[in-house]
């Protein structure tokens, strides 16, 4: 066995064009480190639906060029499979360690099998690349970057020609091309032959950024925005000073790309203490509200000035952003479907049947909610909103950010904030309130138990609602297509969980509808709401042994 492992290391090792990844794993070859050898070679890092992500390193289990040159072979042997042959592959990449290395090299293989390859000028955010797919006409596009992961993670996000990031049938198929593909020394791989694209590509974008503001809409509040150490800032401030916004204050230590995230524990506005720098500088600065955006920038988080909340400023959830927006577009008059996953809040449905608009929920991720036949607005509660899908289907951080300010500026104007408009849903359409339960794990496998208990001991009951309906959503419904997920109904209240389809995490999504009478009974509500997802979480990790 362990000859066999060391047998392996050596074979991959011959292989690796890589001379960082070659030393590292030169050096657990000779140091006979087979616990780690073990965890680098225990399979091959999954193709699946985020495409690629994991961990930057040596051999088959981690991020590394072998497995991205592999990658984009596979993806190059779909695309020509599907009669694609010499059609346009545009690339972009993050700041993280490796990505500009991953994205030469899916340009080279791409180029060396007779399609054509274009890289983005330089680290952007991957709402610049899904736009770049339809406005250059490519039939597919890669973006390197791990989103909000830790700084050793990295990944390979893979769209199609319509924009949207792949779905099955199309992911199974490019894991079997990538499987099939031989040794790496047989992957053409020439030095050039593909386009570095100009800053046209991103002028366009940025001029269709204007798209999503109303013409006149007063453009008057004042930001403290963050990068999180990504590649936002310049795309951002550039959107804001085409729009007549009044120029950001930048979060100094964060505003610049760098890939150790040296400020934070996690590159992810919602973690604790990731947004502890941007709170200090709203502090000194008092402006109107923050914004930040993830690394890649395809996210948007939202603060807001708050008294009630220690250290005077709050984040809005990102369910609370979510229906902010779906208010602000129904004020505006727009027309469309507006969509949602199923883990996201249901006030959304209720503000779109008000309205007279079409509403559909998906499964998670972006992959499926750009898909929505006439979509107009769709949103996740992880931060993600797609406020231009016929510019951008996916979820864009920097147009999010444009629309937040424009509603910011018109309830400033009226004497109101973004929590006066909330207070006004809540009456509306009763206490929306949503909490998750959220568990990292080093270990897989307290994922799988945690689910296979709760599979075979449902709960009956939790924060003392009952539970009205159970669905394993593995099974599909006549609305969704199957995936790993259970869903609870309560009376009044919902519960979804579900495996992270990115990180080694089990969440849980929590949501209770508590009704309001009156302004005078919004307190009372909250204190109801907050009480019972207390609740629903103690009970619900009892039930599922974490």
């Amino acid at each position: 066995m362990q000859h066999d492992l060391i047998a392996q290391a050596r074979t991959w090792l011959a292989e690796d064009p890589d001379p960082e990844t070659r030393d590292e794993l030169a050096a657990l070859i000779e140091a006979g480190d087979t616990a780690e050898l073990a965890a680098r070679f225990a399979g091959t890092l999954q193709f699946g639906t985020a495409g690629l992500r994991g961990e930057l390193g040596a051999g088959p289990m981690r991020m590394n060029r072998s497995v991205v040159i592999r990658a984009a072979a596979g993806l190059a042997a779909y695309l020509k499979a599907q009669g694609q042959a010499g059609g346009l592959v545009v690339i972009g990449y993050d700041a993280r360690y490796k990505s500009e290395d991953f994205a030469r090299d899916t340009a080279a293989v791409m180029t060396g099998a007779g399609l054509r390859a274009a890289v983005l000028p330089r680290p952007l955010p991957t709402p610049v690349l899904a736009y770049a797919i339809r406005h250059l006409g490519a039939v597919a596009g890669v973006e390197v970057t791990a989103s909000h992961n830790p700084p050793r993670d990295n990944g390979y996000k893979v769209y199609l020609g319509d924009g949207s990031q792949i779905v099955p049938p199309a992911d199974g198929e490019i894991a079997a091309a990538i499987a099939a593909v031989g040794p790496l020394a047989d992957v053409v791989r020439p030095g050039d032959g593909w386009e570095t694209l100009d800053e046209e590509v991103l002028e366009a974008y940025l001029a269709r950024t204007d798209a999503v503001l109303a013409s006149g809409s007063p453009r008057t509040a004042r930001t403290v925005y963050t990068a999180m150490h990504g590649v936002g800032t310049s795309v951002l401030t550039a959107a804001f000073a085409r729009a007549g916004f009044p120029e950001p204050v930048l979060v100094a230590a964060q505003a610049e790309p760098d890939p150790a995230f040296p400020t934070v524990a996690f590159p992810n506005p919602e973690e604790p203490g990731a947004m502890d720098l941007a709170f200090a500088t709203a502090r000194r600065a008092a402006p109107d509200l923050i914004i930040a955006n993830d690394p890649d920038a395809d996210r948007c988080a939202v603060a807001v000035p708050d008294a009630a909340t220690e250290g005077g400023w709050r984040m809005l959830r990102g369910d609370e952003v979510g229906a902010l927006l779906a208010a602000h577009l129904v004020e505006r008059g727009v027309s469309g479907v507006f969509a949602e996953s199923i883990v996201s809040s249901s006030l959304l449905g209720r503000i779109a049947e008000k309205a007279g608009l079409g509403y559909e929920e998906t499964l998670t991720g972006f992959k499926w909610i750009a898909r929505v036949d006439g979509l107009r607005y769709g949103y996740e509660e992880a931060l993600g909103y797609c406020v231009d899908p016929e510019g951008v289907r996916d979820k864009d951080g920097i147009t999010a950010a444009l629309l937040v300010a424009e509603l910011a500026s018109v309830l400033k104007e009226q004497g109101r904030t973004l929590l006066d408009l909330l207070d006004d849903l809540a009456l509306t359409h009763g206490l929306h309130a949503t909490d998750q339960l959220s568990v990292r794990v080093e270990d897989l496998t307290v994922i799988a138990d945690a689910m296979a208990r709760l599979r075979e001991q449902p709960p009956t009951a939790l924060a003392g609602l009952a539970v009205t309906s159970a669905e394993d959503l593995s099974q599909g419904t006549p609305a969704l297509p199957p995936t790993d997920g259970l869903r609870y109904h309560l009376e009044g209240a919902r519960v979804i969980v579900r495996p992270s389809g990115t990180e080694p995490k089990l969440k849980c999504y929590l949501e209770v509808v508590v009704p309001v009478a009156d302004a005078a009974g919004l307190p009372a509500a909250r204190a109801r709401g907050a009480e019972l997802l207390a609740g629903i979480k103690r009970d619900l990790a009892a039930a599922a042994g974490i």
